[in-house]
Order: structure tokens, then C-alpha cells, then sequence
């Protein structure tokens, strides 16, 4: 029995890359797949491109809208999904031919909700960032894959190197005008997941654009991720209020990084609005020595502690009037 998997694409402004990545899910030895490429209003060759894709693969089905940005995207193709697996690619990445053989073979094996593989990052110089695969698979329930999620070991936010099953997500939306939108939708998905498998072998390729969104300077709305762990802290207190502590830690280290940045990188009434929301979500916190010393991994406790100094010191320096 082969399922039907949903492969969703949004697409905008990538007519250098979107071959590249949209062969790579033609060519998958898995055969059974509903491919929707979503033409989000591109403004280049993209959808012509994508038209004439659908005429050579009667598997593809194109979606011609509005711009909307990628969660806007993603949802449009959610709501012609009719596959029982869904996935997301984005379209200036690509994937190994057998990315979705793989991964609903270890769905299958585990009786899994989610699989994710491992992820190489690749440049416009066509440079790979050094990775290392065991073939291993590990499979958690859903407090612990929650906690991984948190720690970002080994799963991590992003919402396109995994498969899912499509009961699981399809009445889930994407926040749409978000720039972080994993960080306000992958937990929800991983808290309804009885079971989540992460197979240690790369098969998503990762593209690092100078001009992407997340390739370009520092500024404001970078702080969405910020809100987006603040709404999943909620959701841990009330859902898994064993792993609030851990929550709690991770957005007030994501605070504090935040705090960095915007004292290194902005300036002006941008940087004065950044601090604002900044200290808005670290009031969620109210984070203590005696938590951060729950951390069991040592490295990162040491990271946490500096973070907490950092932020002491920088308290000093304004009640005292000091510069240092």
C-alpha cells in the first residue's frame, strides 16, 4: 500500500532555484505524490515556470494567488492537500531522491506521527557545511519529543525536513505576517504527536541566500520568534507543566540573545520599540539561579549563565549611570 504524500512548495522570487528543487521531488523514488506548487504572487518567470511543470507531471497541481508571504502560502496549499502525509519544501532548497521513502518507512516502522531527517546547510558558492551520518533512529512519545523540540535536539523548529500525517496538522494554520512562523506552529503539532521519530541521515539540503529573509541584517521583526516561544510557553504551562521550567529558560535565553543583538546592530526609535518587546516577553520568565541550575547539559548552563550576567550587568550599569 503506498499513501498518498502531500508536497507542498511555496514559491516567490526563486526562478534561479525552483528546478533545482522541484526535480528533486519529481525524481523521488517514491512515486505516489501530490505535488502543489503554491505561486505566491511571484513577480519573475516562477509562474510560468510552474505551469509548464504541470504539464509535463500530472501529479502537480498549481496555485496562482495573491501575495500572501510563506505562511499564507503554506496554508493555500494545506486547503488543497488531500494526501494523507503532508510535507513542506521550501523552494530554493531540495531533497534527496529518497527523502519521503525514507521517511514514511520509519513512520511506518514506528508507528510514528512525525519523522524528521538531518539537515545540511549549502551556499551560493556551492560550499556544504560538514555533516555525519549513523543511520540511527529514535523514536520518543510526546513529552520527550517536546522537550527535544525545546532543547532543539534533535528536532528543531523548522517545518520542512519532516513528513507528517495529515490528521495531525491539517486544522492547524500558519501565522500568517510572522517571520518566524515555525516558532508559532511546530509545537503545536508536536504536542498532539503521540510519537516522533528523527532518522540520522541528511537528506534535506538547506540554501543560504545573502538575500533571504533570514540572510540579511538584524531588525525588528526578527523579535517575532519571540512571541512565538511566549505562546509556546503558555501552551507548555497548560499542556505539559512538567517541562515549564525548561520552556521558561529557553525564551529567556532567547530574550537575552535578542537583548544582544539589538544593542549591537540597531539604533534609534528601532532600538528603543526592540528593547520594549523585549523586556515585555522576559517578564513571562522571572527566571532564577536555582532554575537555570536544572539544566542538566553543562555547556549550555554555562551559556545560560553568562546570558544572566550579561543582563545583571547591563541593570549595573544603568543604576549606576556607569560605562564600561
Amino acid at each position: 500500500m503506498n499513501p498518498l504524500i502531500s508536497v507542498i512548495v511555496p514559491i516567490y522570487n526563486v526562478e534561479k532555484y525552483l528546478a533545482r528543487c522541484v526535480d528533486s521531488i519529481v525524481n523521488q523514488t517514491y512515486k505516489n505524490l501530490e505535488i502543489i506548487l503554491v505561486d505566491d504572487g511571484s513577480p519573475d518567470l516562477c509562474p510560468q515556470m510552474c505551469d509548464d511543470y504541470a504539464e509535463k507531471d500530472n501529479r502537480i497541481k498549481v496555485v496562482h494567488k495573491k501575495n500572501g508571504g510563506l505562511s499564507d502560502a503554506r496554508n493555500a496549499g494545506m486547503a488543497v492537500a488531500t494526501g494523507e502525509y503532508i510535507s513542506f519544501i521550501d523552494s530554493d532548497d531540495y531533497v534527496s531522491d529518497d527523502f519521503f521513502e525514507c521517511l514514511l518507512d520509519i513512520m511506518n516502522k514506528e508507528n510514528s506521527d512525525i519523522a524528521e531527517c538531518s539537515v545540511v546547510k549549502f551556499y551560493e558558492d556551492n560550499r556544504f557545511d560538514e555533516f555525519s551520518d549513523d543511520l540511527s533512529v529514535k523514536t520518543y512519545d510526546t513529552q520527550d519529543a517536546m522537550s527535544a523540540l525545546i532543547a532543539e535536539n534533535p528536532f528543531h523548529q523548522h517545518v520542512w525536513n519532516k513528513l507528517y500525517k495529515t490528521e495531525l496538522i491539517k486544522d492547524i494554520p500558519y501565522a500568517v505576517g510572522k517571520l518566524n512562523e515555525d516558532e508559532f506552529w511546530t509545537y503545536q503539532v508536536f504536542g498532539r504527536a503521540n510519537k516522533v521519530s528523527k532518522l540520522n541521515k541528511t537528506m534535506y539540503y538547506y540554501f543560504q541566500r545573502n538575500s533571504s529573509i533570514m540572510g540579511v541584517g538584524y531588525n525588528i521583526r526578527r523579535l517575532d520568534a519571540l512571541e512565538g516561544k511566549a505562546n509556546r510557553q503558555k501552551y507548555i504551562e497548560n499542556n505539559f507543566p512538567d517541562l515549564s521550567t525548561q520552556a521558561k529558560i529557553d525564551l529567556y535565553g532567547s530574550c537575552m540573545f535578542a537583548c544582544q543583538s539589538v544593542l549591537k546592530f540597531m539604533s534609534g526609535s528601532d532600538k528603543k520599540k526592540a528593547l520594549s518587546i523585549i523586556k515585555k516577553y522576559k517578564k513571562n520568565c522571572n527566571l532564577s539561579f536555582d532554575e537555570i541550575n536544572t539544566i542538566k547539559d553543562s555547556s549550555k548552563k554555562y551559556f545560560m549563565l553568562a546570558r544572566f550576567n550579561f543582563y545583571l550587568c547591563c541593570k549595573i550599569k544603568s543604576v549606576l549611570k556607569i560605562g564600561f
